[in-house]
């Protein structure tokens, strides 16, 4: 049997489990969903996060692309952010990077990627602004590490960017946008520590008074 055939057979398994389990499971499941995350990852198919969040179905709405990025241009990230935010009412918005991601890794070698180049110009923009910590770090790992780490916070800052991101952030305070990195070497989960209060002077001029009535 082929790897394509062994994935329906699997699956004919694995509906017999669950409705072993629970003969409403799949009933149930159709009804509605009601995630209090959403999770925005990168593509690789190394990083699951139902199995490193342990998680089941109807828990988080996910969104993956390349180097886990949030452009202010993408149509198909800001879809699902808007979809998430305002019908989905999620709590958590969860932007997770991992340690030897492809896509940051190509952004740094100059290398000539087609198409692909105006999507990791947006990692190569990262590495600008943050160009002085980055060329101090000498160790090439350490160096790749950091710059995940950095675009995982800049990524943060473009979901807080976001005009029916900050209603939530600063009128009803019931949202809250977190930074993690996977590390593929170990199966560890990092906690960045990303909060509205260390973005919040690199987010000031994105603000929008209607968000924020204060201004």
């Amino acid at each position: 049997m082929s790897l394509y055939d062994q994935v329906f057979s699997h699956n004919i398994e694995w509906v017999q489990k669950q409705l072993d389990l629970d003969p409403a499971y799949f009933s149930d499941m159709a009804k509605s969903q009601a995630p209090d995350f959403l999770y925005i990852g990168c593509s690789d198919s190394r990083v699951s996060p139902d199995a490193f969040m342990g998680i089941k179905p109807g828990d988080v709405f996910i969104h993956r692309n390349i180097a886990n990025l949030v452009p202010n241009n993408d149509i198909s990230s800001l879809a699902v952010l808007q979809y998430a935010v305002e019908s989905l009412q999620v709590k958590h918005v969860i932007v997770c990077g991992h340690y030897g991601c492809g896509g940051v890794k190509a952004a740094t070698t100059h290398d000539d990627f087609g198409y692909m180049n105006t999507w990791l110009r947006n990692i190569q923009d990262v590495y600008r602004i943050h160009r002085d910590e980055l060329d101090a770090i000498e160790d090439p790992e350490a160096r790749h590490r950091r710059l995940v780490e950095l675009n995982v916070r800049e990524q943060c800052l473009n979901v807080m960017k976001l005009s029916f991101v900050q209603r939530r952030l600063f009128g009803s305070k019931d949202i809250k946008v977190h930074g993690w990195v996977y590390d593929l070497s170990n199966g560890a989960l990092k906690d960045m520590q990303v909060s509205l209060d260390d973005l919040e002077p690199n987010l000031a001029i994105y603000r929008f008074k209607d968000a924020v009535p204060t201004l």
